[in-house]
């Protein structure tokens, strides 16, 4: 379900940066910082990398792209 919302031109701005950046539209942009934000709330004892990497793993395992890991 899409909302509207209003949102500061700077916080547009700076979206618009890093959407260009990571190949994203503005919206896109936006939802992604909202999800690391929550995901970072959610677990304050993680490192912020381990949460991106976390949220990035599942986007693979979404995709179709697993592959069986192999222990030494």
């Amino acid at each position: 379900m899409a909302t509207a919302l209003k949102l500061s031109d700077e916080l547009i701005d700076l979206a618009k940066l890093q959407a260009a950046v990571k190949h994203r539209s503005v919206p896109k942009q936006i939802e992604y910082w909202a999800r690391l934000d929550k995901a970072a709330e959610d677990n304050p004892e993680l490192p912020f990398q381990v949460i991106k990497d976390t949220l990035l793993a599942i986007e693979e395992v979404k995709a179709g792209h697993l592959s069986e890991y192999k222990f030494a």
